[in-house]
């Protein structure tokens, strides 16, 4: 999701970070992030201190996503590589979620110190760590939409999908997936470069030229985080799970694990993605003074971000269980490479595994080889 996603509360927060918000309108070439979102609100807004928020909260959770989203999207690609033969759509999807997942991961050390204090990485840096993250929000989301495609069609239309749930045509459809995705990037992936305001350096994705196109900028670009990265998903995944519900409520077999997996990912997309989404519409309307604001309320939804933004992130470190891990045909290449390496001399790490997926879904059996959930 620059994407307009998560990096505007940066800004917002980190402008805070180093002093109260002023009430001086265009004392700079380059306003402060802080005087741009404050411009026009009631006065008690302009003297709010939003100082230690970000600089507390963040850090710590992004250290937290970025130990656990590495260490679990490294192990889909260690046994997707190694343990598993790419032969359909389901593995090539399965590998390219884990790849888009790791880019955005990849972002979060240094947007954990960027949280703490100015950025100190250099220009070169700031284009490649951003651009990575913008790339890996909207790809992570985009590769989850094309799971649920997947899923639709190996449960739904199980034989006449045989023909295009192939190898190559999952290369084709992840490396239009990829094409998309930076698409989706645009415009804001050409004004990624840092700027010095006030003795402080900040990497920034939008145009700077003046405070109207900045504004302009911004807003367009959360309303075009809300459609790319929640609406249309959203939609498609809610019509391909419940042809799927419905598809396993007519037949035969009981396959009420099955039933629970699918459930559990519409619910947990939802309740990632959404309240951010939302959170970052709010902050549309209060910065074009379309809502009724103040100093509390202000701090309140500068909060509400800091966690939604949290929910967010974690997605991609859940991923890997609810896409990978509770499947059968995954746990038995992952428990047949353990075997080959020096690792399951530590026993505890297969137990762990086994407890970890096969407590939430009790070791799911496979629906069919031809699912994608195994």
């Amino acid at each position: 999701m620059a994407t307009t996603s998560l990096l505007y509360l940066y800004e917002y927060a980190l402008s805070s970070l180093h002093g109260p918000v002023t009430d001086e309108p265009n004392t700079t070439p380059l306003e402060s992030y802080g005087d741009y979102y404050s411009r026009g609100l009631d006065p008690s807004v302009l003297s709010c201190d939003y100082r230690g928020h970000a600089s507390n909260i963040q850090p710590v959770l992004y250290s937290l996503f970025f130990v656990f989203g590495l260490l679990g999207n490294l192990l889909v690609l260690w046994v997707m590589l190694m343990g598993v033969k790419l032969r359909s759509m389901t593995d090539i999807c399965l590998l390219n979620l884990a790849l888009a997942d790791l880019l955005l991961i990849s972002s979060l050390p240094f947007l954990a110190h960027y949280a703490r204090d100015q950025w100190v990485f250099g220009g070169p840096m700031c284009t490649m760590v951003l651009g990575v993250y913008h790339i890996g929000f909207y790809s992570g989301i985009f590769f989850v939409v094309l799971m649920s495609v997947d899923r639709y069609l190996a449960v739904v239309h199980t034989v006449s999908s045989l023909r295009v749930r192939t190898k190559t045509f999952g290369i084709i459809a992840n490396v239009l997936i990829w094409i998309i995705a930076v698409a989706a990037s645009f415009p804001e992936l050409m004004y990624l470069k840092t700027n010095e305001h006030n003795n402080k350096t900040y990497c920034q994705s939008y145009p700077t030229d003046d405070q109207k196109s900045h504004l302009y900028a911004k807003t367009v670009g959360i309303i075009k985080m809300n459609v790319l990265g929640l609406i249309i998903p959203l939609c498609v995944i809610g019509f391909c799970y419940s042809r799927i519900l419905h598809r396993l409520l007519t037949v035969r077999f009981s396959r009420k694990q099955a039933m629970r997996l699918v459930i559990v990912v519409m619910v947990v997309f939802f309740c990632c993605w959404a309240p951010y989404n939302i959170a970052a519409f709010v902050k549309v309307l209060e910065f074009n003074e379309l809502i009724e604001t103040s100093c509390e309320k202000s701090k309140a939804l500068t909060l509400s971000l800091q966690i939604t933004e949290a929910l967010a992130y974690s997605h991609s470190c859940l991923n890997p269980i609810l896409y990978v891990f509770v499947g059968e045909k995954f746990r038995r290449n992952l428990f047949r490479l353990l075997n080959k390496t020096p690792v399951i001399r530590l026993q505890f790490m297969k137990s762990c595994l086994t407890h970890a997926t096969g407590s939430v879904y009790s070791q799911t059996p496979s629906v069919d080889e031809r699912h994608p959930w195994d």
